[in-house]
């Protein structure tokens, strides 16, 4: 790792608000896995955590730290420093830094309650949506120098994938019932990571009666393990994607 990487990742590691993300995500998986013999239902519970929480403090927290940095960022850009590698190196140790505090508080609880298969399919998606939401925030950040204005971007990108987005597909699958929309409302699943998160763990599960709607069409056009390996995949190009254009519009900005 960078030294760039290494000193943001040490500093956030120290922040105040991530070690009570940390706490509060290791005294909520315990809780829940600890005193609920069911481990399904404990993993259930679990999960819809996992997928509220996670996310929210990922993009916001990687939000207002960019921010935060901009004296340190122009720091470093008036060194002999490519801007690429100093926005990959914050990226990186923003997002490391975000995996930690997951793995330390979700991650043991996980391992010492849960099923393997279960409890590595949940600790892959939270990583997944740490590193996901840590790339939209840069993302959020560099598309405006308000900073009023970039934590809203980040509210909203969350408030659209955690709950917009499902009740745009339910008016879509009650206008179109009538018509063979299965392979489109696959697709369209594919396209919030929060929903293919709960897709991805619930196939591990193999709870058809949970996986809502889009889910169902999701397993009954990939199977269990297609679905698994696409929604992995999907979620990877995710990671990826938000925080490529966020280096482009980087390169671009004028400081």
């Amino acid at each position: 790792m960078n030294k760039i990487a290494r000193f943001i990742l040490f500093d956030i590691l120290k922040n105040k608000i991530v070690i009570f993300y940390t706490v509060l995500l290791f005294i909520i998986s315990w809780s829940v896995l600890g005193l609920e013999s069911n481990y399904t239902k404990a993993t259930l519970s679990l999960l819809n955590v996992v997928l509220l929480v996670v996310p929210l403090v990922s993009i916001i927290f990687s939000t207002i730290y960019v921010y935060n940095s901009g004296q340190f960022i122009e720091l470093l850009l008036s060194q002999p420093v490519a801007r690429s590698r100093v926005w990959f190196n914050i990226f990186l140790g923003l997002s490391t830094a975000l995996v930690l505090a997951f793995l330390l508080g979700c991650g043991i609880p996980i391992f010492l309650y849960a099923s393997v298969e279960t409890g590595f399919s949940l600790i892959i998606c939270g990583v997944l949506l740490s590193v996901i939401f840590t790339s939209f925030a840069m993302l959020a950040a560099i598309l405006t120098r308000d900073r009023a204005k970039g934590i809203g971007i980040s509210i909203f990108i969350w408030l659209f994938f955690a709950i917009i987005y499902d009740g745009i597909l339910l008016v879509l699958m009650f206008q179109f019932a009538d018509y063979p929309i299965e392979g489109v409302m696959a697709t369209l699943a594919g396209l919030n990571p929060i929903g293919l998160s709960r897709i991805f763990v619930l196939l591990q599960l193999n709870i058809s009666a949970m996986l809502g709607y889009s889910g169902a069409v999701f397993q009954q056009v990939f199977g269990s393990g297609g679905g698994m390996g696409i929604s992995l995949t999907i979620l990877l190009i995710w990671a990826i994607v938000p925080f490529v254009y966020s280096l482009l519009k980087f390169n671009k900005k004028d400081l």
